[in-house]
């Protein structure tokens, strides 16, 4: 299964702290790892650097460039109608295991 990760793109953390909460890839560093963000006043979750196995893409995507700051990402996100989507939390799984599970 081949993950389609791009800027813009909706995300949900499986693993870590912040597992089940949604994000916006923001930046792509190499292969393995893309720079996310909540933004934190909206989901949660700060703006990191994480391992591309550590999230799992959504359908959703917002209208961001490269880089954007947690601002611009917030207003893209309000544009696009997804604020109450991204404050949802999800029950993460990861190859139909859940993250619990993993321990």
């Amino acid at each position: 299964m081949v993950k389609v990760i791009d800027v813009g793109r909706v995300v949900v953390k499986v693993l870590g702290r912040e597992a089940g909460r949604k994000a916006v890839v923001v930046d792509i560093v190499d292969e393995n790892y893309v720079v996310i963000t909540g933004p934190k006043q909206l989901t949660g979750v700060r703006r990191r650097r994480v391992n591309v196995n550590h999230i799992e893409p959504t359908d959703k995507k917002v209208e961001v460039k490269r880089g954007a700051s947690d601002e611009e990402v917030l207003k893209a996100v309000e544009a696009a109608g997804l604020a109450d989507y991204m404050r949802e939390r999800v029950k993460p799984q990861m190859f139909g295991i859940t993250a619990s599970e993993v321990r």
